[in-house]
């Protein structure tokens, strides 16, 4: 699933390619695929011909606030993709959505196993009320809400691993399984460890390492493990500098002992059982 540097990388290239221009209506090829309103015709009716405001991101959350004040919202879930591509081009086997845009340009909505949706909310109306996932969500890593107090807050009294609760996404908006690995081999904690156990001491190296990875993570353009490809159909650079994601059997950056993986409530996770703490 596309996580925070992934999703934050296409809002960016959305908002440099389609700011300011309309959507001059498009195609629905799967029409599941379309979260809300349930008639196709009334989604259309609220998107054809409103111009794109600005693209934000919220969590894994695409939002367009369009000029009708109305708004559009994609979330890529397991495997969707969104590429910037000429109408002429043809269309990839798993393509469920089409959106057209002046001078034969449009933004296809690509999605194999069929998880990904899109809501238009209608003027007026709280995206929040329509994508009630948007009301689960925690703090955003770069926001100044997130800070070590409230991260000590949100694990204080979780007693599932600390890998879990990170995952958890009203503990930290975006974060998901790579960065997760990633946070905690650079913030020096085991991924088994018990949430609750977590010291303010280390919690203030996990706060910093969340907020560097993810960062990392922009800059490289998101991780391609399996299908992320940015708007270009261009992979994402992360796994070239990763420290532990897809690493088993590997020698760490830092000691050279192997990289392992095992799956923590189901999740595959990587890590160095020298450079991780596993004390309590």
């Amino acid at each position: 699933m596309p996580e925070l540097p992934e999703v934050e990388t296409v809002c960016r290239g959305l908002n440099e390619l389609t700011l300011g221009q309309c959507f001059q209506g498009g195609e629905v090829l799967l029409p599941r695929s379309i979260a809300h309103p349930v008639s196709i015709a009334e989604f259309w009716q609220g998107v054809k011909n409103t111009k794109i405001q600005q693209w934000q991101r919220r969590g894994k959350y695409l939002l367009a606030k369009l000029d009708s004040n109305g708004w559009l919202g994609i979330h890529l879930r397991m495997s969707g993709q969104l590429l910037w591509v000429k109408q002429s081009e043809p269309l990839a086997k798993h393509t469920r959505l089409r959106f057209f845009f002046p001078e034969q340009w449009e933004l296809r909505f690509i999605d194999l196993r069929t998880f990904g949706r899109v809501w238009q909310v209608p003027p007026h109306v709280p995206p929040e009320k329509i994508i009630t996932g948007l009301k689960k969500l925690g703090a955003e890593p770069f926001s100044a809400q997130f800070t070590p107090q409230y991260l000590e807050k949100k694990l204080k009294n979780r007693r599932c691993a600390i890998k879990t609760a990170l995952l958890d996404q009203k503990v930290v908006a975006g974060m998901g399984n790579i960065y997760a690995d990633e946070a905690l081999f650079l913030g020096g904690i085991s991924p088994f460890r018990e949430a609750a156990s977590i010291s303010y001491g280390e919690i203030e190296q996990l706060h910093q390492a969340i907020v560097s990875v993810l960062k990392t993570g922009i800059e490289e353009g998101g991780t391609t493990f399996n299908s992320f490809l940015n708007l270009f159909g261009v992979n994402g650079n992360y796994m070239g500098q990763a420290w532990v994601y897809g690493r088993e059997g590997k020698p760490c950056h830092c000691c050279e002992t192997l990289i392992q993986r095992q799956k923590i409530n189901g999740r595959s996770s990587h890590f160095c059982c020298q450079c991780q703490s596993n004390d309590q």
